[in-house]
């Protein structure tokens, strides 16, 4: 633990430095680039929607539980009967 503390430190001194000593850049960027950085983002969650589906659902869901056997049966609903 005490080495990843270190690593970490090390690292944000490195990214303050970086940000301390910038320079003057004369660059052009496209205007499409920061919409497909978007589009990635969010395919990327998207992707990440998907594959965790069904325990995003279950923290959207809750079915009530009987001691440690498991989850309650739905009830069974009665046939409707015509007057």
């Amino acid at each position: 633990m005490k080495r990843f503390a270190s690593s970490l430190l090390g690292l944000l001194i490195v990214v303050c430095l970086l940000i301390a000593s910038e320079r003057r850049a004369w660059g052009y960027v496209d205007p499409g680039s920061g919409l497909l950085a978007l589009q990635g983002v969010a395919s990327f969650v998207g992707t990440v929607a998907y594959y965790f589906r069904r325990r995003i659902r279950a923290l959207f869901t809750r079915k009530p539980l009987i001691g440690d056997s498991g989850y309650v049966a739905e009830p069974a609903q009665e046939p409707h009967k015509a007057p």
